[in-house]
């Protein structure tokens, strides 16, 4: 690179990630790429009132960032869903207070939706993470367990209407049927999702109206609607009201376009597949919090034959398991995310990506 190339660059560039771009360019473009990588590596100095900007697709874990290459919306966003509100977020305002809120819902006996990830903690470590002091090394150590569920709301909006202003109940993640993926919470908080999962676990809730027997799958009839040409469209139902999706217009179809029907916890069910854009979005963030928390291993519950165990896990198993699990593998009233959840096209995908 001659001296008056790198003068121009440097003397004329007042900011400093301005100057790395163009840098980089000018090694690209004499073939230096190994300079390049090198100045991609170079951070700038902090300036005083400098805002640090997001990309849009990060999740928070102990208060730092984190890449997941997929549309995420945290709790901090505008239009986001902040499980650390006491208030109801749907109700009128001027009636969503605490006070107003235990009178008119009763079952909600508590203003926190989430707790304190204390199972397996010292006396010296439950001091120092109860106020808020987690760090990642420490989380890392609890947290080896990414339970999946469907939210039989249909949408994110409407799930967290009802675990948070109707059930007093929280999870980390949703995923909406247009891929959007909402962080409601820190990873250190303990959400409750999952029972005896839930010291130990992330949760994600994937809008999706659920699987049933056959005498009561005439409910699905009300969202997807087959088409002249084959295919099966995904349409709420206007009784839903607004859909609140970020996607507009969005179209949404199956990802595979039949019924699937298989058997969770020993029944028969019936389900319409996820969306494309919420696997393309699970894949990602599967990938992201294996490679975050290496305790999560990228699997799933297979038994002997490398088959998904497709109901509850014994307690020993359980005890044992660490990885991506169902819902029904925690519980046995539960059987989300049910029979039409592409496990190996998630996990697959996950792993696939962390090669």
């Amino acid at each position: 690179m001659g001296h008056s190339t790198m003068f121009l660059t440097t003397h004329f560039t007042k900011c400093w990630s301005c100057k790395i771009r163009l840098l980089k360019s000018v090694c690209l473009g004499a073939g230096a790429v190994a300079l390049a990588l090198v100045l991609d590596s170079l951070g700038h100095a902090a300036e005083i009132g400098e805002r640090v900007e997001r990309t849009g697709d990060e999740i928070a874990v102990c208060g730092q960032l984190y890449h997941t290459t997929a549309p995420v919306v945290l709790w901090m966003d505008p239009g986001g869903f902040d499980a650390y509100r006491v208030e109801r977020r749907f109700s009128a305002f001027e009636k969503s207070s605490w006070e107003d809120t235990v009178s008119e819902v009763p079952q909600l006996d508590t203003p926190n939706r989430y707790g304190l990830r204390r199972e397996g903690l010292s006396a010296d470590e439950l001091k120092k993470v109860r106020g808020g002091g987690w760090d990642l090394p420490a989380l890392q150590n609890v947290v080896d367990q990414f339970v999946m569920h469907y939210d039989v709301c249909g949408l994110s909006e409407i799930c967290f209407k009802v675990l948070h202003d109707r059930r007093g109940l929280s999870v980390h993640f949703m995923v909406d049927i247009d891929g959007t993926i909402y962080q409601t919470l820190d990873l250190k908080e303990r959400a409750w999702h999952a029972t005896i999962s839930n010291s130990r676990s992330i949760g994600v809730e994937i809008a999706g109206i659920g699987a049933y027997p056959a005498k009561g799958k005439e409910v699905l009839d009300q969202w997807y609607f087959p088409q002249p040409d084959g295919t099966v469209s995904l349409r709420p139902p206007r009784t839903v009201g607004h859909l609140g999706l970020r996607t507009k217009p969005f179209y949404g179809r199956p990802d595979r376009q039949e019924m699937i029907v298989g058997t969770i916890q020993g029944v028969e069910l019936h389900q319409y597949d996820f969306t494309p854009e919420q696997y393309d979005s699970l894949i990602k963030l599967s990938a992201t919090l294996c490679k975050i928390f290496p305790k999560i291993k990228c699997t799933y519950p297979q038994d002997a034959d490398g088959k998904l165990i497709p109901h509850k896990l014994t307690e020993k198993e359980w005890q044992e398991f660490q990885g991506i699990l169902g819902h029904y593998h925690v519980q046995l009233n539960k059987t989300d995310p049910g029979p039409a959840f592409n496990w190996e096209k998630v996990v697959g995908g996950a792993a696939k990506l962390l090669e």
